[in-house]
């Protein structure tokens, strides 16, 4: 795919857009230092901290998908709101068995990396600079696959199986915030 050049959105949506990508990015790094330090030594942040991914998700998609144009616009994240919603309660009611929970999780992160995959190739028209969204959304159906496979092993899953998630999730969002303020300093320049 090729970045498009010609793009013209109003500068307070494109700084909209850098800020989510900033707060998303900052929001998984700190999730996933909180997964390694406390939430494998306490069963109840660990809890919390499985509950607490999916339920931030729903409600960056919502902000997000309302900033955006409102969530009848953008179909890809009120979808997203909404399943995000219910399996953020799934784990809750799954708990304490992580086989359980690996196998929502995972459900969570195929189902959500397409649905991101969609939002992405739909702001490539409007935004460009989404290929890191792209890539972030195939990729999280592919992981959400392999947790999966991973809750089928005998050995006992922990938050740290799915740790590396969040981890891959803020390179992809500061790379998409990057890339579009990049974007757009090369079309000031241009």
């Amino acid at each position: 795919m090729s970045q498009q050049t010609n793009i013209n959105i109003p500068a307070e949506q494109e700084n909209w857009l850098k800020r989510y990508y900033y707060v998303r990015a900052a929001f998984s790094a700190l999730w996933l230092i909180a997964a390694i330090t406390i939430g494998k030594n306490s069963a109840t942040a660990s809890a919390l901290l499985l509950i607490g991914y999916p339920a931030w998700d729903a409600l960056a998609n919502f902000i997000d998908g309302k900033r955006s144009g409102g969530l009848a616009r953008n179909r890809t994240q009120l979808i997203n709101v909404l399943v995000s919603l219910a399996v953020a309660l799934a784990i809750a009611v799954s708990l304490p068995d992580m086989h359980r929970v690996l196998v929502v999780f995972g459900a969570w992160a195929i189902g959500s990396g397409l649905l991101q995959l969609g939002t992405a190739l739909r702001r490539w028209k409007t935004h460009g600079a989404q290929w890191a969204m792209i890539l972030s959304g195939a990729q999280s159906a592919l992981a959400g696959a392999f947790f999966i496979s991973q809750a089928q092993l005998p050995a006992e899953p922990s938050i740290a199986t799915v740790a590396g998630y969040a981890g891959f999730g803020a390179f992809y969002f500061l790379v998409s915030a990057l890339s579009l303020s990049f974007a757009a300093r090369r079309r000031q320049r241009g």
